[in-house]
């Protein structure tokens, strides 16, 4: 989701687009770092930058588990803490009178040798739904909705969805770039308009204001 810095162009988090389409009643601020887990974020002080600055009836859209999910990495999370965490940002949230909104993980383009998407996140976005279901909290799935999309997409077309860049083509990647985690810019505007669609879908108040543009 978050916000990349210029030198990691044209790698683009779908938080960039999802701001375009609402109307001037909605202010997106997005907090998203990369590398970050529900655990990391806290200690960071990136959890307080938003519960500080929240008012009642915002809304709050938490989706983690790339991070948290990778045992090697140093963001680990253990299947409890993560769920500790989410419930922490769920409860911090409510007790600011706002809204909060759980996201499953959008899908890693990864495909076995008979061409079906294979599920990464399976563990941790299990999680985000039954801490969603258990604490009556709104679920926007992104795992399956995405995993969807690149199904229908298919393994060769569903890289123009990912940072896959060929050597010269970019100078921030002069040797080239095959990234099946992070999103190009098509790919995260089609993330974006998988969010919106299950806004829509929750008939969230929030639903009413997204504002869809033509790309012509």
């Amino acid at each position: 989701m978050s916000i990349k810095e210029t030198k990691a162009y044209p790698e683009t988090g779908w938080g960039m687009p999802f701001v375009n389409f609402w109307d001037s009643t909605v202010t997106v601020v997005n907090k998203a770092k990369n590398g970050r887990s529900t655990q990391s974020f806290i200690d960071e002080g990136l959890w307080k930058s938003v519960t500080d600055n929240l008012k009642e009836d915002d809304y709050v859209f938490i989706q983690f588990a790339h991070n948290d999910e990778v045992p090697s990495k140093k963001t680990y999370t253990t299947p409890e803490q993560f769920r500790n965490n989410l419930i922490k940002y769920i409860t911090e949230t409510r007790q600011k009178k706002a809204i909060p909104v759980l996201l499953t993980p959008v899908a890693r383009r990864k495909f076995d040798s008979t061409g079906r998407i294979v599920d990464t996140h399976e563990a941790y976005a299990q999680i985000v739904r039954d801490v969603a279901k258990a604490n009556n909290v709104y679920l926007v799935d992104m795992s399956e909705k995405s995993m969807a999309l690149l199904q229908n997409i298919g393994p060769a077309a569903s890289a123009y969805l990912f940072n896959h860049l060929v050597a010269g083509e970019h100078p921030n990647y002069p040797e080239g770039k095959i990234d099946d985690t992070h999103f190009s810019e098509l790919g995260a505007r089609k993330m974006a308009e998988l969010a919106l669609a299950e806004i829509r879908n929750l008939k969230l108040e929030l639903a009413d204001r997204i504002v869809m543009r033509s790309t012509k």
